[in-house]
């Protein structure tokens, strides 16, 4: 029993040891992949699957190309992508000869040297129009006798 308590301190200070040089080797190999560039452009992010959810985005600087982890969100249909952030002001009135509304937007952020319009213009349908129905104020009043 008396040799047991040590024998446990020396693999336990062993163990810190090979656990202390393996994160080493870690930090060192980052270290290398650093590059002196500057300049990097970045594509759009592209989905692994489909459309949306997790992707890749290539950038390249001189020679160098690199990949980063990015996410496509699955309900963004926005022809001006994920990468330009505006600034929209409130939706305007139902144009009743198309049949939408309009805002526009105004550029705010610019993600990973990405093309953006400085100000762009969006539309949806209006919505439909509320059915009046007499019956509405009766509603969940029991039966009528």
């Amino acid at each position: 029993m008396r040799g047991l308590f040590p024998m446990s301190a020396v693999l336990l200070v062993a163990m810190m040891v090979v656990a202390t040089e393996a994160g080493k080797n870690k930090k060192e190999k980052a270290a290398k992949t650093t590059s002196d560039c500057t300049e990097w452009q970045y594509g759009s992010c592209m989905p692994n699957i489909g459309d949306c959810g997790v992707g890749v985005r290539v950038g390249t600087c001189n020679d160098q190309t690199k990949k980063l982890k990015c996410k496509v969100p699955c309900n963004w249909k926005k022809d001006f992508g994920a990468d330009c952030k505006y600034k929209f002001g409130s939706w305007g009135e139902c144009d009743a000869a198309t049949g939408t509304k309009n805002r526009s937007g105004t550029l705010k952020k610019v993600l990973y040297n990405a093309e953006c319009q400085a100000t762009i213009k969006v539309s949806k349908p209006c919505p439909p129009k509320a059915k009046t129905n007499a019956k509405a104020g009766k509603k969940g009043r029991g039966k009528e006798v």
